[in-house]
């Protein structure tokens, strides 16, 4: 026992890190490639240990030899054995299961004519997985046993040759996300196709004349997708926080790899963003690039595309035809920008699209239905992260203060609250009127100083706001032109009060927005917690403000201490202000500013 070890391991995997201790701070950055941080209030750290964790480690080349040497180091008491045990049992079970290249063959259509079908092995070394994945009804479809044939480049041991299974090559990523909710990850090692060649290198100095140089953590995160472009390298998730500039990360893999790029990110101000950053940072014109939307359909050696263009259809259960695009020309890498919202149907198109370099870029890779599975078994593994307060403490992002402000419901809407469903209840809470008059409190006190988002969910509650400040307003119904204007007028200080829906969430760079006021959420989305603290987190001289104002006793404040768990996790102190602990509205704003 070593009472000054910052570290407690339980038998349920969980990991308490006791921040105070002396090598607190080194055991963080030891935990942060196979442990997950669940929460981090003040004194106490909590961390889990997932069979995704490990995976996501081992696939990056960390041991479960490495992670328990870690947990060793830093333990206060004896790591318990059964935790060391099931680390190397559920470790080692990342590369017992490896796609290797298998020959092409011809085949006969059923009307007889002839093509070429290419395939690939399932191996194993193991004649228990072996039998094991045979009998998976889920793998059966896709599966068969087959005698090994040898393959230029495929490097298979004698007990894999003797333990094969042949599937489809289109059934290569359908295969990977089956075994991995069987508990069995995939280590993919067919090699990766080469696309397009594409002449395209970073700029030293902007359009503009600015300096560019990329950061180190970025160069780093971009060489860990990349790897030595041999096998089981080129693809994998790489988690920034917003504002660390993961564009940046994304065109430094482009300009690595030189290839023709399909980039899918989640609107069109999010496209024009990509275009206009390429055009900025890189050396490629407007004759190289593409924007394939709803409002223009180019394909060119990089095209930009929204997901909701490629999960467009006619009708509810007809085909996509926007799929074409992934197969339009031989692409060398596809990005997926904000990866964590990857809908569905894109999922099963990544599932198909496996031999093509992928990237995916994110903040957080939380989702709330539990899929992030999915991101690793078919975008990739988690390749890089770094942590929030890392950077902040570098100054590469903004340090902020996160407030939530309690507020009671009036008297008048009680039986109202009282009586409705649970949906209805989060509606009546969210738009609490009392809201208003902090809004407009708040909003009168740093107009002059600051840049200021105001960020809700429902479109009466933020037209209402809008028209009381006499600020723009943006949400899904404005025009894409009309919405980028106005993003131009506030990024250059033309107005300083923004009113946004949902719709900005995601991928949208406003660098000088400083103060966040978030009035209402999606229920208790982490997901949302992130982006939105995000927009306010670019590097400035003075510290963000993000204030949440949640409606005291109800299922707001339920919810939001669900999406407060984020900031937590990112190592956020989060305070607590009470309207009906201030004499006057004025007295809350004041203790607001600090």
């Amino acid at each position: 026992m070593q009472y000054d070890n910052p570290l407690i391991i339980q038998t349920d995997k969980t990991i308490l890190l006791d921040v105070h201790a002396p090598r607190a701070e080194e055991c963080r950055d030891a935990l942060i490639p196979f442990a997950e941080l669940e929460r981090s209030p003040e004194h106490i750290h909590t961390y889990r240990l997932t069979p995704l964790s490990l995976w996501n480690a081992t696939s990056a080349g960390f041991s479960a030899e490495d992670a328990v040497k870690v947990l060793r180091e830093y333990a206060r008491f004896d790591v318990p054995q059964a935790v060391e045990m099931w680390i190397s049992e559920t470790a080692g079970r990342f590369g017992k299961l490896r796609l290797v290249s298998a020959p092409s063959r011809e085949v006969s259509s059923a009307s007889g004519e002839k093509f070429v079908e290419e395939y690939l092995f399932l191996v194993t070394s193991s004649e228990a997985v072996y039998r094991e994945i045979l009998a998976l009804p889920a793998a059966k479809k896709y599966l068969v046993p087959h005698d090994f044939e040898g393959v230029s480049g495929a490097v298979v041991s004698d007990e894999e040759k003797a333990h094969c299974l042949m599937l489809k090559l289109t059934d290569r990523g359908i295969i990977k996300q089956e075994l991995l909710k069987a508990g069995w990850p995939v280590k993919d090692d067919v090699p990766l196709v080469d696309g397009e060649p594409l002449d395209v290198s970073l700029r030293e100095t902007t359009l503009s004349g600015k300096p560019f140089s990329i950061r180190e953590y970025q160069n780093e995160a971009a060489r860990a997708i990349v790897g030595n472009r041999g096998a089981g390298t080129g693809f994998g998730t790489i988690v920034l926080p917003c504002g660390a500039g993961k564009t940046v990360v994304g065109m430094k893999i482009m300009d690595l790899l030189k290839t023709s790029t399909l980039i899918i990110t989640t609107n069109i101000s999010a496209v024009r963003q990509w275009i206009a950053e390429l055009l900025d940072k890189t050396t490629l014109t407007k004759d190289d690039i593409a924007e394939y939307t709803g409002e223009s359909k180019e394909i060119k050696s990089v095209t930009v595309a929204t997901y909701q263009i490629l999960t467009w259809r006619e009708k509810k259960d007809g085909p996509y035809p926007h799929f074409s695009l992934f197969r339009s020309r031989r692409w060398g890498l596809i990005i997926y920008d904000e990866v964590h919202t990857l809908p569905a149907p894109v999922f099963r198109v990544a599932a198909e699209i496996q031999a093509v370099r992928r990237a995916g870029l994110t903040a957080t890779l939380v989702r709330e239905d539990g899929m992030e599975g999915h991101v690793f078994s078919l975008v990739g593994p988690k390749r890089y992260d770094v942590p929030w307060k890392e950077l902040e403490k570098s100054g590469w992002i903004a340090s902020a203060e996160c407030v939530e402000v309690r507020l009671d419901l009036p008297q008048a809407s009680e039986i109202d609250y009282a009586v409705a469903d649970m949906r209805k209840k989060h509606r009546i809470a969210s738009e609490n009127p009392v809201k208003m008059d902090v809004v407009k409190s708040l909003v009168e006190k740093f107009s002059s100083t600051d840049k200021i988002l105001v960020i809700g969910q429902y479109l009466s509650q933020l037209s209402a706001i809008a028209k009381v400040l006499g600020a723009p307003i943006i949400t899904g119904k404005i025009a894409n032109a009309e919405r980028d204007r106005i993003y131009g007028d506030f990024r250059s200080g033309k107005i300083r009060v923004l009113v946004v829906s949902k719709v900005a969430n995601f991928a949208i760079d406003l660098p000088d927005a400083s103060i966040a006021i978030q009035i209402s959420g999606t229920f208790g989305s982490r997901q949302e917690e992130a982006q939105r603290l995000g927009r306010i987190l670019r590097p400035k001289e003075r510290p963000a403000r993000f204030f949440t104002l949640i409606t005291r006793g109800t299922v707001e404040e339920e919810f939001g201490a669900n999406r407060q768990k984020f900031l937590a996790e990112q190592g956020y102190s989060y305070r607590i202000v009470r309207l009906a602990d201030m004499a006057s509205l004025e007295g809350l704003t004041q203790d607001l500013i600090g």
